[in-house]
């Protein structure tokens, strides 16, 4: 019986690695086209075709799609028959595939992992440990489905157990309404139902990186009770009208994907975990023959759109002359296209910001007039001057805003996804504005930036400030002047009451 070896493994995870961080699953591109096609909101369709045309440059370029490279999560199915010729550990070999596929030098994938969540969160470097999940199963191959979590959507993950009669899509449907726009839709939503805590968790996981067919399931129709909750699910969170990226429209999810098991007869368990517009996933199986190899997929798969005629609406803002007067002519949603001097600052550069300010030290930069981008961008490779370089969650930096605000008179912050309400009292107190770039279209944007140098806090790695000249980024406004948030206003006007 052929042998399957450890560097078959490694060499399968790492490829597979590089392969999801540049090339969109072609379910996934189909199904997030189509929804382009019927978007009725204007500032969500120009979101989904940022979306699809960092996608298109992605495969292309064999670059990241989102600068959240992800946890490496790596699913394997252990023939229990395999031969194999493994000396170490299965977490030690899948560590191994993880650090090569993360560490290759055409293509650096961000390293997020940090080894002490409780203590001093520091980096690993090389994105490991992977998680891990193993399952004994008949037959002498070795079935792996890698993917690539983002935090975004990782962070929204909820849990519950109902009562053996609850409403599954009541609950589920009334979470999705709390979870905001952090997890980047439109994506999918994956749920487990049965079984106990953990096992709950792994199937709704597990259920992501089932082929997406939704549009197929509404043509022919439900044949079980599974199916005809898909449909329910999936009517009723679109009806929310929370839309691409929070900014309101028809779609929300692309698909609803449900396993189950059987559970406790005083238990009905449910796990619900969404994925991004960063969906990253593939399958392979071993059987001794050597390592995987993977497709490219069709780039006709991708539709043809034109930015330059989606944005032509789009005002011009130069960065480097605002004024009180340009920024309160902001409106919630509006299209801006951003020109001239953005400085670059996450939780850590914040959590520093305020600690010198407690002490009453100078900070590094000089925010007063100037704008700030969430984001923590991939290495840069070749000529680039920066890596695919998409904003991170905003919510994270909400209790940093009014200090900021207040003391360094800084008057932009761009990011993704909505504000709390201490940070919209802030932005309205001290006439700031809030602008959203569009999550899962890192690639794209990084284009849109001209220059980029560290300037301040190096030591923090992807974390460190950075300034940054930018030509034409594109951006919505999320926040006004007054406090006015889209992401209230926008799914608003387009919830579906009588669906709900």
């Amino acid at each position: 019986m052929a042998v399957i070896t450890e560097d078959d493994l490694i060499a399968s995870i790492a490829e597979g690695l590089q392969y999801i961080s540049y090339f969109h699953p072609p379910d996934f591109i189909r199904a997030m086209g189509q929804a382009w096609e019927r978007e009725q909101n204007p500032g969500a369709k120009q979101a989904m075709a940022q979306i699809l045309v960092n996608s298109r440059m992605c495969a292309l370029g064999r670059r990241p799609i989102c600068q959240d490279t992800g946890a490496a999560n790596i699913h394997v199915k252990m023939g229990v028959q395999a031969q194999t010729n493994f000396k170490r550990s299965l977490q030690e070999i899948c560590d191994e595939g993880t650090r090569q596929g993360y560490l290759r030098d055409s293509n650096p994938l961000r390293a997020s992992v940090v080894v002490d969540p409780f203590g001093e969160r520091k980096n690993s470097g090389d994105n490991t440990p992977c998680m891990l999940t193993v399952e004994l199963v008949a037959g002498d191959k070795i079935d792996v489905e890698v993917a690539a979590k983002g935090g975004g959507s990782e962070n929204k993950s909820k849990f519950t157990t109902l009562n053996p009669s609850g409403n599954v899509a009541d609950w589920v449907v009334e979470t999705v309404e709390t979870l905001g726009a952090g997890w980047c839709p439109p994506g999918i939503l994956g749920i487990g139902i049965g079984g106990n805590a953990d096992k709950v968790m792994a199937l709704a996981k597990a259920s992501l990186s089932e082929p997406i067919d939704l549009a197929e399931l509404m043509r022919r129709g439900p044949s079980n009770k599974i199916e005809e909750l898909r449909l329910e699910i999936a009517d009723r969170v679109n009806a929310l009208g929370i839309g691409a990226q929070g900014l309101g429209g028809v779609t929300t999810v692309l698909d609803v994907k449900i396993k189950t098991f059987p559970t406790h007869a005083a238990s009905l368990p449910v796990g619900l975990i969404p994925n991004c517009a960063a969906t990253r996933h593939i399958h392979f199986t071993l059987d001794g023959s050597g390592p995987a190899t993977f497709t490219p997929p069709d780039l006709a798969d991708w539709p043809e759109i034109l930015l330059d005629q989606a944005s032509s609406h789009a005002r011009r803002i130069d960065l480097d002359n605002l004024t009180d007067d340009i920024v309160d002519t902001f409106e919630p949603g509006e299209t801006l296209l951003l020109s001239g001097t953005l400085y670059t600052g996450r939780d850590a550069a914040h959590k520093r910001m305020i600690d010198m300010l407690d002490r009453g030290e100078p900070l590094p930069v000089d925010l007063k007039g100037k704008a700030i981008y969430y984001v923590g961008p991939v290495d840069a490779v070749g000529d680039e001057v920066i890596g695919p370089a998409g904003p991170t969650t905003s919510t994270r930096m909400d209790k940093f805003t009014d200090r900021i605000l207040g003391d360094t008179g800084l008057k932009l912050m761009v990011g993704k996804a909505e504000r709390g309400d201490a940070a919209l009292d802030a932005i309205a107190k001290h006439k700031a504005a809030y602008l959203i770039a569009v999550g899962g279209a890192a690639y794209l944007v990084s284009k849109a930036i001209k220059a980029a140098k560290p300037i301040a806090f190096q030591d923090l790695g992807m974390e460190a400030i950075y300034e940054l000249r930018v030509e034409d980024m594109p951006v919505n406004v999320g926040v006004d002047t007054k406090g006015n948030s889209i992401h209230k206003t926008g799914p608003l006007k387009w919830k579906r009451l009588e669906s709900v």
